[in-house]
């Protein structure tokens, strides 16, 4: 691969590897509300300290604004807390809002989960804020509402008190050398439950860790197809990441190009695995995003009663 490229990647991973490493931080049986703005119509002031003070989603039609990194959400839906075969965790996060179709997607998989791999049900973690939009901590993408995370751990077939949504830990699959999985707690069931979700069609990617993706790579078996929608990025090793298409929305929003052809078991994800991909560089942050960053829609959204 030419270096130019190879920086490019290295940089991108920069910015998301410590986001996604966010997930698994604990929450709080007492969340305190953001303090106001001294300001909130300076300019200046970043779009995640406006989208991240709003506690109610936008009374709007429901809509996909923008990209998944660089968007908002309107009409938002919460995924409750608990439903027969699905429990969100970190509640004083309050994110687990989407997109209708999301929600929807979440509690028809999360259904078909006993069927799947035999676990009761799925742990959610992270979707998107009230309004959607860039967030205080955590994400750089889950803007839009058609991102979600689950956890790589089966639902228990009790209700975990708030205190344990708050404070448990997902598994981590990874071993700690980051070249392949823990044969101790990652198994078939993973493969199951990632396989069928790649397979729905309303899906354009799932995020997880490198070192899953080649453990898939070689539990697959002869079918391979959904393996193209399976696509690494460091950090997703306690959770993967579904991604919806637009389409799935019946509505226009900013899609990404669509994954590279073929299962992305070869020289692609060996990449990975390489010392400069393991171990980059520290890279300079980002200037955080102001509203001006964002489609003109969300000016409206944010501001909405």
């Amino acid at each position: 691969m030419p270096m130019r490229p190879v920086l490019a990647v290295l940089s991108a991973l920069l910015v998301a590897a410590p986001l996604a490493a966010a997930a698994q931080d604990r929450g709080t049986l007492d969340p305190k509300p953001l303090p106001p703005l001294a300001n909130p119509t300076d300019p200046a002031t970043p779009a995640k300290e406006l989208f991240g003070r709003a506690r109610a989603p936008a009374d709007l039609g429901a809509r996909a604004i923008g990209s998944y990194a660089k968007g908002c959400l309107s009409g938002a839906t919460a995924l409750p807390v608990d439903g027969q075969t699905w429990q969100v965790m970190r509640l004083s996060r309050n994110r687990n809002w989407g997109h209708p179709a999301l929600i929807a997607f979440l509690e028809r998989l999360s259904a078909r989960v006993p069927g799947i791999n035999g676990w009761p049900g799925l742990l959610v973690g992270d979707i998107a804020q009230p309004r959607g939009g860039p967030m205080i901590t955590g994400h750089a993408s889950h803007q839009i509402g058609l991102d979600a995370d689950v956890w790589l751990t089966p639902m228990p077939d009790r209700r975990l008190s708030r205190a344990e949504r708050e404070e448990l830990s997902a598994t981590d699959l990874v071993r700690s050398d980051r070249l392949d999985v823990d044969p101790a707690r990652y198994g078939p069931a993973h493969l199951a439950l990632i396989r069928a979700a790649s397979r729905e069609r309303e899906v354009a990617r799932i995020f997880v860790n490198p070192a899953i993706k080649k453990a898939l790579c070689r539990d697959a078996g002869a079918e391979r197809g959904w393996l193209e929608k399976v696509r690494p990025m460091w950090g997703h090793n306690y959770h993967f990441h579904i991604r919806l298409s637009c389409e799935a929305t019946g509505q226009p929003c900013e899609d990404q190009d669509p994954p590279p052809a073929g299962d992305g078991c070869g020289a692609e994800l060996e990449r990975w695995f390489t010392p400069a991909m393991l171990h980059p560089r520290p890279g300079r942050p980002r200037p955080p995003m102001t509203l001006a960053a964002l489609p003109a829609e969300c000016r409206r959204i944010v501001a909405a009663p």
